[in-house]
């Protein structure tokens, strides 16, 4: 007998509401051309979850909330990269200098002056950065995330975030991956354990009255 996913995690305790803080912040993981290029080993097909993250960007600018962009790179050879740059090889694509297209911020995504750019090696936004302690400096308790991919970095991200005392919102619409079995899994298992998955109308309201 097939068993209601929804149902079998609700009545074991899983996916309870976490809700907004009083201080939010957006985070947008890695939003770089080499996802949107078929040119690229890394390209996605996430156009869609780019016109949601430009949405949301837009309306965190417009509340004047704090805004985060992560990017990769690495030394060329990738000896910054340790075991992951082993395991994924596109991730050459980001070896400093190399494929400047592909590293640089998609249209519509590029860092206004004043917001931070946090550059990774790894998948999480926190893992040997100083993001932690940016937020709790500067009072945020909740973060807004946009970005790719779902099971890869987003995953990851938000994961940290929860670890580190920050309620993840993970924005349904503005994050993607390339294959929508792997995408939908990753937003089912962050909200039943991690971070409330929220569509964007929600995001959108709740931002307004900030």
């Amino acid at each position: 007998m097939a068993t209601d996913l929804n149902a079998d995690y609700a009545q074991a305790g899983f996916g309870n509401r976490l809700g907004w803080g009083k201080r939010p912040a957006l985070l947008i993981i890695d939003f770089v051309n080499a996802y949107l290029d078929p040119a690229c080993p890394l390209y996605a097909g996430v156009e869609k979850a780019l016109a949601g993250a430009v949405t949301l960007l837009t309306a965190a600018r417009a509340a004047g909330i704090p805004v985060f962009h992560t990017n990769v790179a690495y030394t060329p050879g990738g000896v910054d990269g340790g075991v992951f740059f082993r395991k994924v090889k596109a991730l050459s694509c980001f070896e400093r200098g190399l494929h400047p297209h592909w590293a640089s911020f998609a249209d519509g995504l590029q860092p206004a002056a004043g917001e931070p750019v946090i550059t990774k090696q790894y998948a999480s936004a926190f893992f040997g950065t100083s993001l932690a302690s940016t937020l709790a400096s500067s009072g945020i308790d909740t973060l807004l995330i946009s970005g790719l991919s779902t099971s890869g970095c987003v995953r990851a991200s938000a994961l940290d975030a929860c670890q580190h005392g920050f309620v993840p919102l993970v924005v349904r619409d503005a994050v993607g991956d390339r294959d929508a079995r792997v995408h939908e899994a990753n937003l089912f298992d962050l909200n039943a354990k991690y971070a409330d998955v929220i569509g964007i109308e929600e995001a959108i309201a709740q931002l307004a009255k900030c």
